[in-house]
């Protein structure tokens, strides 16, 4: 135990975090890390844990040949990175408090056309993006004005929506706004589907178009 213990000291000091010591905590088979994450209300939630277990190899009379040849007992890992993986889901929903960043979006873009007569514009648009994986719905209600569909898809969380019409379709570009009602303005398709798969490969959490 001592020894496990020492060891996972040693590659906390290593990895050069502050950390702290909860005498006790340990699981019956030996020491562990406890990794703590905060939730968007300041709660704190034990998610990833790693522990260094010295006796189910020796319970199990577990062994193996090293370089020199000589036979030594294994130590086995117990990692849970995310721990429960429904308690992280909750704790990243409620965190995100169903904004989620963009290359986590389960809604990332809505095609809005003004007209019907746009609906061919805008079903060949999400199309093309939708081949680059990109989560990409269209508003087809032809009963639907302009500013209803825009505020739909604003309730619904979509990190990005485009608005198209007459101009947008000559030029082959869309008009950019965001859930937040922040307008980004007019961008080529070619140019707009780039930044949105750099915006996904990043990972961030702040949806700037780059």
């Amino acid at each position: 135990w001592e020894d496990a213990e020492s060891r996972l000291k040693q590659a906390l000091d290593e990895f050069g975090e502050p950390w702290e010591l909860n005498p006790g905590d340990g699981a019956f088979y030996g020491p562990k890390i406890d990794i703590t994450i905060r939730d968007a209300l300041n709660r704190p939630h034990q998610c990833a844990t790693i522990q260094l277990d010295f006796q189910l190899p020796l319970r199990f009379d577990l062994s193996y040949n090293s370089p020199d040849g000589s036979e030594k007992q294994p130590v086995m890992i117990h990692r849970a990175v995310l721990g429960s993986l429904e308690r992280m889901m909750g704790v990243l929903t409620e965190h995100f408090a169903g904004k989620w960043p963009f290359w986590l979006s389960p809604r990332q873009v809505m095609v809005v056309p003004v007209m019907p007569m746009f609906n061919e514009y805008a079903l060949d648009i999400q199309n093309k993006l939708h081949k680059q994986h990109i989560v990409i719905d269209t508003d087809l209600d032809d009963g639907a004005t302009l500013n209803k569909k825009v505020r739909n898809a604003q309730l619904a969380q979509y990190n990005f929506i485009f608005v198209i019409g007459e101009k947008e379709q000559a030029a082959g570009t869309v008009n950019v706004r965001t859930r937040d009602n922040v307008v980004h303005g007019e961008f080529a398709l070619e140019e707009i589907t780039e930044k949105l798969i750099r915006l996904k490969e990043s990972k961030s959490n702040e949806d700037k178009l780059q």
